[in-house]
């Protein structure tokens, strides 16, 4: 019943969010085209490295479910690929006792894990959580249109936050450092938000993981998920990520952001 009302509900929206699903073996291809298909999502599929690049171009997904071993190219080559020109969320799927397969994707630039053996279930809240939290499309504004500061009127300043060189733009989801346009996902975005608009309080790696993966209190992760992510945006926003100024790291807690005048 609920899966009939969710369906519903997707269907009756103006468009049906579409996704790649990259993996080498037919069964998981089939098994997850069925299960996303059912509740409302377009699939397409590729099943090695290469189809998965080329289908990625060729259909514009709004997320990638991505296996890290397939043949021709693997799932980091083709994190490598779609990063060069796109933020497009990517969920990655990871052998259950390769930590360093999770963490490299992760660094290459990959949203979210999910691990082998998982059940569709699973899979279908990860999906349903990373494009709620990017859901906002890519749509390039000159720095120009969205430059300002909370002091300035109308209603786009409210929604900047300067921070030093730093420009902040909530409503569209987008940061700029002076004139520059910093690209950052869509996870990253959400995490920055979330530090920013509450500045000064820290959050340990459990309550990011609640506030901007939507996973459950209850719910066993590695939380290094949250460290890889302050990692990207300190090397993206700070002008020393060995030394950063903006996102902290509060000792025994997890991180903070603080704002500069």
């Amino acid at each position: 019943m609920a899966e009939n009302e969710e369906l519903q509900e997707m269907s009756e929206g103006e468009t049906r969010q579409k996704i790649l699903v990259a993996d080498d073996e037919a069964s998981i291809r089939r098994i997850l085209e069925t299960r996303l298909k059912m509740v409302g999502y377009d699939v397409v599929v590729a099943e090695d490295g290469e189809e998965a690049v080329e289908v990625f171009n060729k259909t514009n997904p709004d997320l990638v479910v991505l296996d890290v071993m397939m043949p021709k190219m693997d799932g980091y080559g083709v994190t490598r690929e779609i990063r060069r020109t796109s933020d497009v969320p990517i969920i990655i799927l990871t052998a259950l006792g390769d930590v360093s397969e999770r963490i490299t994707g992760l660094e290459l630039g990959a949203d979210d894990y999910v691990i082998k053996p998982f059940s569709p279930k699973e899979l279908e809240a990860r999906v349903k959580a990373v494009l709620r939290r990017t859901i906002s499309k890519d749509v390039i504004i000159p720095a120009s249109s969205s430059s300002g500061s909370t002091s300035g009127s109308g209603k786009n300043a409210k929604n900047i936050i300067t921070t030093g060189a730093i420009k902040i733009d909530t409503a569209r989801r987008q940061v700029f450092r002076k004139n520059e346009r910093i690209r950052l996902t869509g996870m990253e975005f959400s995490l920055l938000e979330l530090l920013v608009n509450n500045s000064g309080q820290a959050y340990s790696r459990n309550e990011i993981l609640q506030h901007v993966w939507s996973y459950p209190a209850d719910h066993r992760i590695d939380t290094r998920v949250v460290d890889v992510h302050i990692s990207r945006l300190r090397s993206k926003l700070e002008a020393d990520p060995t030394n950063p100024e903006l996102i902290l790291t509060a000792r025994g807690i997890g991180y903070m952001f603080q704002r500069i005048n």
